[in-house]
């Protein structure tokens, strides 16, 4: 059996660079829609972009933002997060990123 863990991060490796997905979608793309929080949760436990993983391994959760399109939050400080999305193209204005522009749901 799969872990929900292991399914929050399944499920955020589909995220592609340059965009973002929410809490909340990750919670429903795994058929648990009430559990954002947990998503949250798992994605601080996560393998994250360490470079010591094989890439199928790396969970990509600096992708993974609040619904209202703030950064939610980041085991890394919110200014490494912002920083990492940046770099991969997605704009933030105002502390927020535009949902419709860079979302990725699933």
């Amino acid at each position: 059996m799969i872990s929900f863990n292991e399914k929050v991060y399944r499920i955020i490796r589909k995220i592609p660079k340059g965009k973002i997905s929410t809490y909340k979608a990750v919670a429903k793309a795994i058929g648990k829609p009430l559990a954002y929080r947990a998503v949250g949760n798992a994605l601080n436990k996560s393998p994250g972009m360490a470079k010591n993983l094989p890439a199928g391994r790396q969970a990509p959760c600096h992708r993974v933002i609040a619904s209202d399109g703030s950064l939610g939050g980041y085991a890394n400080g919110l200014k490494a997060k912002a920083r990492i999305l940046k770099k991969e193209g997605v704009v933030i204005e105002n502390n927020r990123i535009n949902l419709k522009k860079f979302g990725h749901f699933f």
